[in-house]
């Protein structure tokens, strides 16, 4: 009987603590704001050459491209969060798994944590955000859903004075810069060669929204290896049914090592009406170079379509052009060009490239695009001959 009573007791007593430890998971989880991207990329390049002494079959190239991240927010007390990102990709720049289907077989992604940090909103209107975090800035990338991020350990302050104007603050002690589009590539000076990440980085930035406008200017600085500054207005209007989004930007990046002063200058509008859009933008380079940053897609580059980049490359323009209709409310159909011209003192040669694209929003969270064109680049290989490449894409993307 005693035994009885012991054990119909002891049953109680875990099922009160299991209820209990269950209603405290409970509470935690709601504290927990989860989000993230699961990205799906496949790419196929055919190229041949110009040359009429040549196979005009040079190869193919193709590959299978994938990244997830996941980012989580633990709210610690009144006054502090945590942030965390976890992703599984490619370790070394924070990017996709890249595995190309001729050469290398399938292989298992790098899972690791790319951001660990804390926010402070105990001061009014200002967020304090210590740790491990993404480096935001127009010279920089922090967030991709398959490229690159730039990250550093540091502190970031943001204060908000109104509604029309905020001020940012940033230093970190090191930072992966090493790992990015531009300290990558080895060749010219206007290249961000030496780089290792041990360097410190420093930046404010400033914005004034007003009418429908927004100007923002940062300057940054590298230690022992740049300073640089951006200054950026972007408008967005309603006129009717037309709506309108303009913007120009303006960066600079000086190289402590040379008396290089690489610029570019690019100026859009993107415009709406109805089903129909249109997208048209221009940008120039500076003879001395055009890396403006560290990436080649941050708001100071220009990298406005698909292979024809203008960031990184010296005494140069490019003209991006798209037109596009929403056939339904789920797919989207556009025709894209970009085009590079190069002066006689740049560092790469004239380009261009024309693609369809199709794309389609499968649900709320879940989309997808396809496409195909033609990229040509003049003077390619060794001979003189031309690259005409015919370039293909499927992409896949779910977010949450």
């Amino acid at each position: 009987m005693k035994i009885t009573k012991l054990s119909l007791a002891t049953i109680i007593a875990l099922g009160s603590i299991s209820f209990a430890n269950a209603q405290n998971l409970e509470d935690a989880i709601k504290n927990v704001e989860v989000s993230g991207t699961v990205a799906y990329r496949y790419n196929d390049y055919e190229e041949s050459t110009s040359s009429a002494n040549a196979n005009r079959s040079v190869g193919s190239d193709s590959s299978n491209n994938y990244k997830a991240a996941i980012n989580l927010g633990v709210k610690v007390n009144d006054d502090v969060k945590f942030n965390s990102r976890l992703i599984a990709g490619n370790q070394t720049n924070a990017g996709e798994k890249v595995l190309n289907t001729q050469t290398e077989g399938d292989e298992n992604f790098d899972v690791f944590l790319s951001e660990a940090n804390f926010d402070y909103t105990g001061v009014q209107n200002t967020v304090i955000t210590l740790g491990k975090q993404g480096v935001t800035t127009p010279f920089t990338l922090s967030r991709d859903a398959l490229g690159n991020e730039a990250t550093g350990t540091g502190l970031v302050a943001t204060t908000h004075m109104g509604d029309m104007v905020s001020l940012t603050g940033g230093y970190f002690n090191q930072t992966n810069f090493d790992n990015n589009d531009s300290s990558s590539t080895t060749g010219g000076d206007s290249q961000l060669i030496n780089v290792d990440g041990s360097e410190s980085f420093a930046y404010i930035t400033g914005t004034v929204a007003y009418a429908g406008m927004t100007l923002d200017a940062t300057y940054g600085e590298l230690q022992d290896r740049f300073d640089a500054y951006s200054v950026g207005l972007k408008g967005d209007y309603t006129i009717d049914e037309l709506k309108l989004a303009p913007y120009a930007r303006y960066s600079s990046l000086d190289l402590d090592s040379s008396n290089n002063d690489n610029t570019l200058w690019k100026t859009g509008i993107q415009a709406n009406l109805g089903i129909f859009g249109a997208y048209i933008a221009y940008g120039q380079t500076n003879e001395e170079g055009g890396t403006v940053g560290t990436d080649a897609s941050s708001d100071s580059g220009m990298d406005d379509h698909w292979r024809v980049t203008l960031s990184g490359i010296s005494d140069a323009s490019a003209i991006y052009a798209t037109v596009d209709t929403q056939v339904t409310d789920t797919v989207n159909v556009s025709l894209n060009y970009s085009e590079i011209d190069v002066g006689s003192k740049s560092n790469d040669i004239d380009q261009n490239e024309i693609y369809a694209q199709v794309a389609y929003k499968m649900s709320k969270n879940l989309s997808t695009y396809a496409r195909l064109g033609q990229l040509e680049k003049d003077g390619f290989y060794d001979d003189g001959s031309d690259l005409d490449s015919t370039i293909g894409r499927l992409h896949v993307q779910y977010s949450f």
